[in-house]
């Protein structure tokens, strides 16, 4: 297991981390600008005084690894969520299980196909491609928020333990093609807690990107902690770009949507495309009688109305379900003739949709 404090298993650090004692902030200008230091925003950095020296301009040699280790992944999609408790990690989770209960696409077969290949591997590519016909996606969900992971609970993998290889730390799987990775199945137990800053989980998250084994996936679902902090800066700095984009999750009360402004505002700052977003706990159908009654009242218009104010696509809603917050809690996935089930495929198929469109 991983030690609370400092870790069986303490996450490597590369020549970039040992020069920067703490993550660059948002408003950072960059450790190779000519500016770095000294810049008004450089003000109060712990950083300061490394980047004005010139110290941090050498490249991070671990990103070419992590390319490389990403080159693999067709699509790299985060869950976001301002707010903590809006449900982000059971959305996430449910994601990736109906993403890896989905079909290749015939568009996506055909494009791992190479044009310049010669007529027998021609002819050998199209019979694969026949065969492919009712292959399932592969997924990967990757759990980052370092100190709640909650995958491993509601994924029904609680206990089991990462193991290690020549090539890399191997995944959990939840299925033959849904493959998980969260510092939950490196704990001692469910209840330790992990206590660490800012450039320890930065460094976790490094080797989630470059040493897990992904192998070749159609989907990689990234599973955020709210907020707009140190996970989410090194995720996005790692991934250099080569994100899909984010899916933010909220409930309707104001409260929720304040923090998805901040969200949407940090994804626009970071480069990061909304995808759009998914107004969790909206209403509540009893199960007895179907009567609806809101139980989060949307004072400012909901989702739907962030969605106009903010120029963002809203994916759809989900009202509160007692069977899908009980099957979480279970590690069950949930039905799909569910209340809450049917809710999530409709939001899945319009985000499919996005996806194809982009």
């Amino acid at each position: 297991g991983i030690n609370a404090e400092y870790g069986t298993h303490p996450p490597a650090t590369s020549m970039s981390d040992s020069k920067l004692v703490a993550p660059p902030p948002e408003h950072c200008v960059g450790p190779n600008s000519e500016t770095a230091g000294q810049a008004s925003g450089c003000a109060g950095c712990p950083n300061q005084k490394i980047c004005a020296s010139g110290e941090a301009k050498a490249p991070d040699p671990d990103i070419a690894a992590i390319v490389e280790r990403m080159s693999t992944v067709k699509h790299k999609i985060l869950v976001l969520s301002g707010k903590g408790g809006v449900g982000k990690s059971t959305f996430s989770a449910n994601l990736a299980r109906a993403l890896a209960a989905r079909k290749v696409s015939a568009d996506e077969t055909a494009n791992t196909n190479d044009s310049t290949v010669d007529k027998d591997d021609a002819d050998a590519a199209a019979a694969a491609d026949d065969d492919d016909d009712d292959e399932l996606c592969q997924v990967g969900l990757l759990d980052v928020d370092i100190c709640g992971p909650s995958a491993p609970t509601i994924l029904g993998l609680e206990g089991q333990q990462v193991h290690f290889s020549n090539l890399g730390w191997e995944p959990v799987y939840a299925a033959d093609n849904l493959a998980v990775m969260s510092v939950g199945f490196m704990l001692d137990g469910a209840d330790s807690a992990v206590i660490w800053r800012g450039p320890k989980k930065n460094g976790l998250i490094k080797q989630f990107l470059r040493d897990v084994n992904w192998g070749t996936l159609d989907y990689l679902v990234v599973d955020t902690p709210p907020g707009t902090s140190d996970e989410h800066l090194s995720v996005v700095q790692y991934l250099k770009g080569a994100v899909d984009g984010a899916v933010i999750v909220t409930t309707p009360q104001e409260v929720a949507l304040q923090d998805v402004r901040k969200e949407i505002n940090f994804c626009r700052k970071v480069g990061v495309p909304v995808l759009g977003v998914v107004e969790n706990m909206a209403g509540f159908v009893c199960p007895h009688c179907t009567h609806a009654q809101q139980i989060f009242v949307p004072s400012t218009g909901g989702a739907a109305q962030l969605c106009v104010d903010m120029d963002v696509s809203l994916l759809g809603s989900v009202p509160l379900d007692p069977l899908l917050a009980r099957h979480s809690d279970e590690g069950k996935a949930t039905a799909v003739d569910s209340v809450g089930g049917k809710a999530l495929n409709v939001v899945i198929d319009q985000l499919m949709k996005v996806l194809e469109k982009d």
